[in-house]
């Protein structure tokens, strides 16, 4: 049902952009027939809007994969590099707070581990929208950050990773397979932010995967319930992801081509110095307005590479 929702507001979408043309058709052809030169100018104005407009739907068509329409789990890890990469994994959770915010998505934070000096260690945020996770997904991999540390009495250059994972959310049960067995449930204090109570009683909770031994933990929810739901949550999407990743080697391996995951795939770098720049090393888009990148405005980047993976 809620697909077809999509499909009809697109349609409505559409026809209402058609009507638009059309009218501007007409008023164009009456601005010169009586040398209206105002409007004339009105006419271009409106055109300039649903040229715009036009260059967002296209984005929104090239969102057609199984899972695009779906909301996101955004998880970012500091790398290597004490706490320059952990400044830098807080900067990176910024501008995706500030991103999401900008198009108005939820964003919920729902662990944060801190860094000992600045920064955070990792970060996990749940955005939810439509086309969420098909906005996100071009954002998985290695971001590299060039800048003078704040962090160097010597004010030298510093070259900072931190890692992006996007998956989506499971959306029925059918998808992914949690047997209770499998699960091995641990509850803690939780030793971020949150109040007195969180502080005092063990709401932090770890699920761990025994088969695949992956683990989650989530402990900004007030309540053990509530942190055990969103760690459940975060778990299936990680267990689609490595099924999505294990169909997509498969497809690749038929391709003839071998694509390496892993701390390797440099996909953007963002450089403050000795110039400002943002460069994304996939698509060769870049643009010198590094502080507006930095401050959520992603779009003409995330265009840039749904435009390039059109049809892949």
């Amino acid at each position: 049902m809620r697909r077809i929702a999509d499909a009809g507001e697109q349609v409505d979408t559409w026809r209402r952009v058609e009507a638009k043309t059309s009218d501007l058709i007409q008023l164009l052809e009456l601005a010169e027939s009586e040398s209206d030169s105002d409007l004339a100018t009105a006419v271009a104005a409106d055109a300039a809007a649903l040229v715009a407009q036009l260059d967002e739907m296209e984005l929104a068509l090239a969102l057609s994969g199984e899972y695009d329409r779906r909301d996101a789990i955004l998880a970012i890890h500091a790398g290597a590099g004490g706490t320059d990469s952990q400044d830098w994994a807080e900067m990176l959770l910024r501008m995706y707070l500030r991103w999401a915010d900008n198009r108005g998505y939820a964003a919920s934070v729902l662990d944060l581990m801190p860094g000992e000096e600045a920064g955070i260690k990792s970060a996990t945020v749940e955005v939810t929208g439509r086309n969420a996770y098909g906005y996100l997904r071009s954002e998985r991999g290695v971001h590299r950050l060039v800048r003078i540390s704040p962090y160097d009495s010597s004010k030298s250059r510093h070259t900072s990773f931190a890692l992006a994972e996007v998956m989506p959310e499971v959306e029925s049960a059918a998808e992914v397979s949690l047997n209770p067995d499998d699960l091995r449930i641990d509850t803690f204090r939780a030793s971020g932010h949150g109040g007195q109570n969180v502080q005092k009683n063990s709401t932090a909770v770890r699920i761990t995967h025994i088969p695949t031994n992956i683990s989650v933990v989530c402990q900004n929810e007030r309540s053990q319930r509530r942190n055990k739901e969103s760690a459940l949550k975060v778990l299936e999407a990680r267990l689609l992801e490595i099924e999505l990743e294990r169909k997509a080697e498969e497809q690749a391996k038929l391709k003839g081509k071998h694509v390496s995951a892993g701390w390797g795939n440099q996909i953007r770098s963002y450089v403050l110095h000795p110039y400002k720049m943002v460069k994304d090393h996939r698509t060769g888009y870049e643009t010198s307005d590094a502080e507006g990148v930095l401050d959520g405005d992603l779009d003409a980047l995330l265009r840039a590479y749904q435009k390039a993976t059109l049809g892949d």
